[in-house]
């Protein structure tokens, strides 16, 4: 039973606030997908939410059973495995909503990429550590970006833009903090900048997509269309003003003219019922929450520790940045969930995992002798 209990002496280094923090916000989540979803599904929506959270904590002890450096030994194995589940999902899987994201085991259906970003995590923080650090040897530059390309194409042929791009945030913060070369970067942006003008002018980025940029810069210019969704969040986050209306009174949530709000436009529910003041606290949660990860980034012992913080930090603040500022008109529409408060199981999964990751880096920053 003793391999089944973590040694009071790693538990003692653990900073278990990162987890308290996270189970805020899981919370508080969970009410606002209550509160979006109960018109049309009463408490379906609350207790499958409260049921991920349980059976996550059950993830993040098993994860912090593992030593980091253990698992990352097999992060290639689990690299190999993720990409068939995401060219399965890609190119087998029944559509939902118009995306071959999900897959189906044992009765229960799955999003595979969420728990492919926290292997993709591992593998390149591991794949740089066995590199000794050196990003901007171009052989190595190039294997890294080859390792990162084959799922962000995966992902985008779903199609699923936004999990592809946080696919690709993870990968480039992770090189970014090993020392990139500013040349490489200069270099990789002259190349990506005639890509993205040739995709956009493609058939390869679908008409919904472009759809969803553009209205960017008119959203009330086809309220009926692909600016629907951002023109109601906007109603629902102005009305709220400072206070909210109120837990379960948010006119814009009940009426059901949000489409998606107990999922990617979570943080419309929290504007309109919780306000200013609601979305504030949330935002200084999340502040803290990414604070501490860099922090035990920092103190780890070793590059393989400092970069899995690093990967973790860079996927949460693109998915947060993203979420929040398409719900108010700042960025596109890509479809990314909320960490930790948007609804879905696999997603919750995921997010805890990766938070589990960082704790368990945390745990082993000085070494024991056992």
């Amino acid at each position: 039973m003793k391999k089944w209990v973590i040694d009071k002496r790693l538990l003692k280094q653990a900073d278990f606030s990162i987890l308290i923090i996270a189970l805020i916000i899981s919370v508080f989540g969970a009410l606002n997908v209550y509160s979006a979803s109960r018109a049309s599904y009463g408490t379906h929506y609350l207790i499958a939410q409260f049921v991920g959270i349980g059976m996550s904590l059950i993830v993040v002890y098993v994860i912090l059973l593992l030593d980091y450096s253990f698992m990352s030994n097999y992060a290639t194995v689990f690299y190999w495995i993720g990409n068939m589940l995401l060219f399965y999902t890609a190119f087998h899987s029944e559509a939902v909503k118009g995306a071959n994201s999900w897959m189906k085991v044992g009765g229960q259906s799955f999003a595979p990429v969420g728990f492919f970003q926290v292997i993709l995590t591992i593998f390149i923080a591991r794949k740089i550590s066995d590199m000794d650090g050196e990003v901007n040897n171009l052989k190595n530059f190039s294997i890294l970006m080859l390792y990162t390309l084959i799922p962000v194409l995966l992902v985008y042929k779903q199609p699923n833009l936004g999990e592809a791009i946080i696919c690709l945030c993870i990968a480039l913060g992770i090189i970014f903090i090993s020392g990139i070369d500013l040349k490489i970067i200069y270099a990789s942006v002259a190349i990506v900048v005639p890509f993205v003008l040739i995709l956009w002018n493609s058939s390869l980025l679908k008409a919904y997509q472009k759809a969803r940029i553009t209205s960017l810069f008119n959203p009330t210019g086809n309220e009926q269309g692909s600016g629907y969704q951002l023109a109601n969040s906007l109603v629902a986050i102005g009305s709220g003003g400072l206070f909210g209306k109120g837990f379960l009174k948010g006119t814009q949530v009940s009426g059901g003219y949000i489409p998606e709000d107990h999922t990617d436009f979570i943080f419309a529910v929290v504007g309109e019922e919780w306000g200013i003041i609601g979305a504030v606290a949330l935002l200084i949660l999340y502040a803290l929450l990414l604070y501490k990860i860099l922090k035990i980034g920092i103190q780890s012992k070793d590059l393989l520790g400092r970069l899995i913080c690093i990967g973790t930090f860079s996927s949460l603040t693109f998915s947060i940045f993203q979420n929040i500022a398409m719900t108010i008109g700042l960025a596109p529409i890509a479809g990314i969930p909320l960490p930790f408060m948007s609804h879905g199981n696999s997603f919750i999964f995921s997010n805890f995992m990766a938070i589990a990751l960082v704790m368990n880096v945390g745990m082993r920053k000085k070494k024991i002798n056992f």
